[in-house]
């Protein structure tokens, strides 16, 4: 479950050249506000296309967050300074899009509520989960996060229901511009601090200032390193495995495959995976295929870890689909490729490619 703390929305107008930042928080008492905050917070949270990083010694946000969670700088304060900052920068680029700021305090606390449900105490679990109550035999495993999302607004119409000057019912059809995108929409630029270890998530698009092209979240706010996401990882990870598996004559297909179950069952355990271990993994028995996959990882320059959440993980590996050229498709879990007793893959001597599916108790139409 997720608990919001605090959240409040701070409006630009670019277009006027006014702000109004909000000096009260949002009423999260009031349902659909509630609703739309944790949805936004779910989707960013577990956006495999975040971008990771670590502050800079110098950056100024970073010792902002320090004083915050020190208790010494106010939720509302903080996320003012966070607003004007903003506003500054995004007002310079060339490209203007009007929207509004988010800033959220909240707690996801879906991890403790599984440890729980594992150790065999539902009541707990749910205890646990809403409440957040002490339980000593458990280990706390809830994550609290500092977030701020940039929502682009949308140009909509309404109807105006009015009357003429006899009194006589008129209809008028009036343009809306501070309509705040759905829940359901991607955006395009937020940050996500965890306000535990402070290691961020964030994304964000490039914007041109006169002739200079920057990204305002990274570059300017956060003052931090630049990692690839966890997709981005992922698709390199998966790329290299099927290059030197093609390279060596090996079953491409159970590769890749292979690959994926590794980055899943580690992120299961550590939410994170190292690139280097899926290549010894999945090259156990070719000490030679496993060089030629650190070789061209360290040409690509794969970081040595690559933090990715469990749902992240299970979304972008948990299942492998194939499809041949004779136009069937197959999705099977990644971890069977490496197992015989579910899916076998052989090929003939001239190159044709059969597959096995076994051990199948029930069939399905879907």
């Amino acid at each position: 479950m997720m608990h919001i703390s605090h959240a409040i929305l701070h409006a630009f107008d670019f277009e006027s050249g006014s702000t109004s930042f909000s000096q009260r928080e949002l009423d999260l008492d009031t349902r659909a506000t509630k609703s739309y905050v944790q949805r936004y917070m779910r989707k960013i949270s577990s956006n495999a296309e975040s971008r990771h990083g670590q502050f800079s010694e110098q950056s100024g946000f970073a010792d902002a967050l320090h004083g915050y969670v020190a208790g010494q700088v106010g939720f509302t304060e903080l996320s003012q300074q966070v607003a004007q900052y903003l506003w500054e920068e995004l007002r310079r680029c060339d490209d203007l899009e009007e929207c509004d700021l988010l800033v959220c305090d909240f707690t996801d606390t879906q991890d403790m509520k599984a440890k729980a449900e594992q150790a065999g105490g539902g009541a707990v679990a749910q205890a646990m989960a809403e409440a957040a109550a002490e339980a000593p035999d458990l280990e706390d495993l809830s994550r609290r996060y500092f977030a701020a999302v940039l929502l682009p607004r949308k140009q909509a119409f309404i109807h105006d229901l009015g009357a003429d000057a006899t009194g006589a019912p008129q209809n008028q059809i009036l343009r809306q511009d501070s309509t705040l995108p759905s829940p359901t929409q991607k955006v395009d630029s937020y940050v996500l601090v965890d306000l535990g270890d402070f290691s961020i998530d964030f994304h964000d698009k490039v914007r041109t200032v006169g002739t200079q092209e920057r990204q305002v979240i990274p570059e300017g706010l956060l003052q931090c390193s630049v990692q690839a996401s966890s997709r981005e990882v992922v698709e390199a990870v998966e790329k290299i495995v099927a290059d030197v598996a093609e390279e060596a004559g090996v079953n491409v297909t159970e590769a890749v495959a292979h690959a994926k179950a590794v980055v899943q069952s580690s992120a299961e355990v550590d939410e994170s995976f190292a690139p280097e271990t899926v290549g010894k993994k999945v090259f156990e028995d070719e000490p030679e295929l496993q060089e030629r996959y650190e070789q061209v990882s360290r040409e690509k320059e794969l970081p040595e870890e690559v933090p990715v959440k469990r749902g992240v993980a299970n979304r972008l590996a948990k299942n492998h689909k194939i499809k041949t050229d004779t136009g069937i498709e197959i999705t099977f879990p990644s971890q069977y490729a490496s197992d015989s007793n579910y899916i076998e893959f052989t090929t003939d001597a001239e190159g044709y490619v059969s597959i096995l599916i076994k051990n199948v108790g029930k069939i399905e139409n879907k």
